[in-house]
């Protein structure tokens, strides 16, 4: 097993003058991550923080919230990332869960959750639970300007050098180098990742730095990251990796969405070497590429996750940047990577189903009842419940390591010839810019076929033209559906709010 603190750190004493992150215009060198990580870690030690505390954090990916979420790894401390768009009630029960000791938030968060700001905040739809009283006596760490509703007392991390020039650490903050607690056979947590359940049951994965660590190391191996080469990403599970393996990691500006917004986005790629991204964020900047060859970019790998990766969107990509080494990259909170896929492989494949890759060494699957179940030392736990396999849903075919995905086990509908498995298709159209949710609908007629229908969800911005022209790019030819139809929300049961096919098949008839 690999502990990601460890590794990370190891990779900053092997280079320890190289670039290891960029934002805006902003670099440290791979000494100066060492430093701060250890120094916010040993100044949150000393003011309070102890192993097992665990965090409620909100601040958006940047230094700040790289190298807090990393000192309170290593201070022993569990990163508990918190949405706050999850809605007041629904966040207010992920707190209670967790029973977190310490906040950490974006200042302006504080602001608009409190005062006169939060009346302003609700006026413009945003309903934020109030994070300096959500979590009673908690001690509090804010990044940005102090602002109004920030709680007495709230730590900044200005006080620990997170935001000092590079190269001009000084000892006041600096701190000893913290020490790793052992390994054991049950590791501490790490980082708890909410994906889904109710105010009544939410659910909640959890990691420790061995399960990370060894998942993300396989990441690294698998896409090759190459060491100096500059990574383009905001997520942290791609970037850690990169920076283990000696790479740059280069962070976009906050809030700049690729698929809203391509031709900004397109501005980034000249300096970058490697590009992650989700399909529907992919879907926009190629079709910005096939107007504008000129802004194509020299990438040498394009790594593609987060939703299923299909042969439509796939061939785009492979006709726009031929000299691209393409991943596309299957997995799952519980369990990341399961499997990668070269893009030339994937596209090579003619069987049945969706070749999604190899299956990384540290993984033991296995095919039970038609269902891919899965385990191994990346494998996480759920809150209150240690995982010892996990059975991941998908229908699946194993051919050595070569595994192929048919699609969700209870989910199926013919079209034709063809058995149509909802979930390789609803995540690719969810993701589309002004979508909030997709659902696709079989509807038997009168010869035993189903007409296939698509219900959206959309928001103000959503347009059922603009997804009907984007469909022929992103999925299967034969699962273009037959109608659109936009709901105000889908249908739903039981406590975990699961889509209810048979109430949506009802519903759309």
């Amino acid at each position: 097993m690999t502990d990601i603190l460890r590794a990370l750190l190891d990779s900053c004493d092997r280079t320890p003058d190289a670039p290891a992150l960029t934002f805006r215009r902003t670099t440290l060198r791979y000494s100066d991550l060492r430093d701060r990580i250890q120094g916010v870690a040993s100044s949150l030690t000393l003011r309070g923080l102890r192993p097992g505390d665990r965090v409620l954090f909100s601040v958006r990916p940047g230094i700040d919230a790289i190298v807090l979420a990393l000192a309170l790894i290593a201070a022993g401390g569990t990163v508990v990332f918190a949405d706050p768009g999850a809605g007041d009630e629904l966040f207010r029960a992920r707190a209670r869960l967790v029973a977190p000791r310490w906040v950490a938030a974006e200042s302006v968060l504080y602001a608009a959750s409190s005062g006169p700001l939060r009346g302003i905040a609700r006026r413009r739809g945003i309903e934020l639970p109030d994070y300096g009283a959500v979590v009673p006596d908690a001690r509090h760490v804010y990044s940005g300007p102090w602002l109004p509703g920030v709680p007495h007392g709230a730590l900044s991390l200005r006080w620990f050098g997170v935001n000092r020039r590079p190269g001009r650490a000084s000892a006041s903050w600096r701190g000893p180098d913290m020490a790793f607690a052992p390994s054991s056979s049950a590791p501490a947590e790490a980082l708890i990742i909410f994906t889904s359940g109710t105010t009544d049951d939410p659910k909640a994965v959890v990691h420790s730095r061995e399960s990370l660590g060894t998942g993300l190391d396989d990441f690294a191996t698998a896409v090759g990251f190459v060491a100096g080469e500059r990574v383009l990403t905001d997520q942290l599970m791609v970037g850690i990796p990169a920076l283990i393996s000696g790479a740059h990691w280069e962070l976009p500006p906050p809030g700049l969405d690729p698929g809203a917004r391509p031709e900004r986005y397109l501005a980034l790629l000249p300096r970058a070497d490697v590009l992650f991204t989700v399909p529907a964020a992919l879907d926009a900047l190629l079709g910005m590429l096939e107007t504008r060859p000129d802004l194509t970019p020299r990438l040498r790998a394009l790594l593609i996750g987060g939703a299923p990766v299909l042969r439509p969107l796939l061939e785009r990509a492979r006709r726009l940047l031929p000299n691209t080494t393409i991943r596309a990259i299957y997995g799952m909170t519980e369990i990341l990577p399961v499997a990668i896929a070269d893009g030339d492989e994937k596209l090579a494949f003619d069987g049945t189903g969706d070749y999604v890759g190899r299956v990384m060494p540290s993984i033991r699957a296995a095919i039970v009842d038609g269902e891919l179940v899965v385990a191994g030392p990346g494998l996480a736990d759920y809150l209150g419940t240690p995982l010892a396999e996990l059975r991941t849903g998908d229908l699946a075919t194993l051919d050595g390591d070569r595994l192929v995905l048919a699609g969700r086990a209870k989910d199926m509908f013919i079209r034709g010839t063809t058995n149509v498995y909802p979930g390789l298709y609803e995540p690719v159209i969810a993701g589309l810019p002004g979508v909030r949710a997709a659902a696709l609908a079989g509807i038997p007629n009168d010869i035993g076929d189903d007409e296939l229908v698509l219900a959206l969800v959309l928001d103000a911005a959503g347009s059922v033209d603009v997804v009907r022209a984007a469909l022929p790019g992103l999925i299967d030819a034969a699962v273009l559906p037959d109608r659109i139809v936009v709901l105000d929300a889908l249908p739903t049961k039981g406590r975990s709010s699961k889509l209810d096919r048979a109430a949506l098949a009802e519903v759309l008839r």
